[in-house]
């Protein structure tokens, strides 16, 4: 095993993006809005992606029960479930807006619904989403459909529906087992309950479970987040998210509801996160980089083996680099060489649908420099290392001379043992897998440029 000491972890504590997109989406501009848009959809339907790579498609449901305190999402808090029709009916126009543009009957190789709570949605709700979906794309056999899933508003019988449906991938939101954090954080579910589903989803036939953690939430400690390490080892879900809590009231409303006082202090959240590596590989699990973990037979662990993973909005994923259709509130898209993001505001994106427009409010068309760094930043993240001569040739750069402020600077992450530099190549250590994410932000030329970064999450 690698030893992760807690020096580096603590040294590498400074806020930075998790790059699931470069440039990052609070680089997107409102001069960038829905006829650029439109134009990058009718690039795709006439040009040779179309044919090449197929779509991924997001959509975000915004509608939650109760409020966790936590929570960074963009939600509506309401327990009055007959929102959800007028949402769905939007959802479908929006998807009409898009056949209009892109044509009908696209492969689809990957969907993924978020949000909020998607099984706020009833089991009809859900279907009719489905169906709509598939009247207007081609779902590929093989692909990744994969939910999110608030434990608490579901049973086996639902998960059965879900699996009828053609999802085939579960994510459990689960944060933390203990429950003085669960009563703290506002998510009060019991372990027990969680163990019955996941047993569950496995007898249905979900070809991956994964499950979500949280550690520097209040209320917690070492020695209560090892109890949950335990349980989780137990639980062995084929994927564990593991992501470090924020705390940044400031741009949050519900995480005002958190007392400052009972979050751990930076020793106490190092060593959880060093307990958690610790455990996670004693149980066998791969280190797939940036928070994500899985067995070695999950297709993510293969993925990595055989240099296959890649990154985007969703986080890694073993789909090629493709296209992404966002749709609702809040959904963030990829298009060609453009970036876009909906209306944040239920208000505003029902507004623009009524005026019969794409509902984009933002986003950006990528540069030549913005797309060069894209392909050495992901290259990092998802394999582990930059080949000089295939960047060089895909864009006709000398690597050395184009970025030879970056690898002075990589030079002491060489002394750290975090980096190999050679004259060929880029490659990142064992050891530096677990600050991927440090490496990579040395390529940021926003982020070098901007000192503020305080808007951005820490690496631990």
């Amino acid at each position: 095993m690698t030893i992760v000491t807690r020096e580096l972890l603590e040294r590498f504590d400074v806020p930075g993006p998790r790059y699931t997109s470069y440039p990052t989406a609070d680089r997107f501009v409102e001069a960038f809005g829905a006829r650029d848009y439109e134009l990058a959809l009718e690039q795709r339907r006439g040009g040779p992606a179309a044919l090449a790579l197929p779509l991924s498609i997001y959509v975000h449901i915004p509608f939650c029960e109760s409020l966790c305190y936590y929570c960074a999402c963009n939600k509506i808090i309401t327990k009055h479930h007959e929102r959800s029709a007028p949402y769905l009916q939007l959802l479908s126009r929006e998807v009409d807006l898009h056949v209009r543009h892109l044509g009908r009957g696209a492969s689809v190789s990957q969907l993924h619904l978020g949000g909020g709570t998607p099984t706020f949605f009833n089991d009809e709700e859900l279907a009719e989403l489905m169906t709509m979906l598939r009247r207007n794309f081609s779902l590929v056999p093989g692909g990744e459909y994969s939910i999110e899933v608030d434990p608490r508003t579901v049973d086996e019988t639902r998960l059965e529906t879900l699996a009828r449906l053609g999802f085939n991938r579960l994510s459990f939101g689960v944060q933390d087992f203990d429950p003085t954090v669960q009563k703290a954080v506002h998510r009060v579910q019991p372990a027990e309950q969680v163990f019955a589903l996941v047993a569950a989803a496995r007898r249905i036939g979900f070809e991956s479970v994964n499950v979500d953690l949280i550690y520097g939430l209040p209320k917690q400690t070492p020695e209560s987040f090892d109890r949950t390490l335990a349980q989780v080892t137990e639980l062995r879900p084929d994927r564990i998210a593991l992501y470090a809590y924020a705390h940044l009231p400031e741009r949050f409303k519900p995480q005002r509801r958190i007392i400052a006082i009972d979050l751990p202090g930076a020793g106490h959240k190092v060593s959880m996160l060093a307990r958690a590596l610790a455990s996670f590989d004693e149980a066998g699990y791969v280190y797939v980089g940036m928070d994500h973990f899985a067995l070695p037979e999950d297709a993510l662990a293969v993925a990595k083996r055989q240099g296959r993973l890649h990154r985007n909005f969703q986080g890694y994923s073993t789909q090629p680099d493709c296209d992404l259709i966002g749709l609702g509130v809040s959904a963030i898209g990829k298009v060609g060489a453009t970036y876009s993001q909906n209306a944040k505001t239920l208000e505003d994106y029902e507004d623009l649908l009524n005026q019969g427009q794409l509902p984009i409010v933002r986003g950006l068309a990528v540069s030549r420099d913005d797309l060069l760094r894209r392909a050495v930043i992901m290259a990092l993240m998802c394999q582990g290392e930059v080949l000089f001569e295939s960047i060089e040739s895909a864009h006709l750069i000398d690597f050395r001379g184009y970025f030879g402020a970056e690898l002075e600077r990589l030079e002491v992450m060489q002394d750290d043992g975090l980096v190999e530099l050679s004259d060929t190549a880029i490659r990142v250590t064992q050891m530096g897998w677990f600050f991927v994410r440090g490496v990579a932000m040395v390529f940021d030329k926003y982020l070098q440029a901007d000192r503020n970064r305080a808007r951005f999450s820490k690496i631990i």
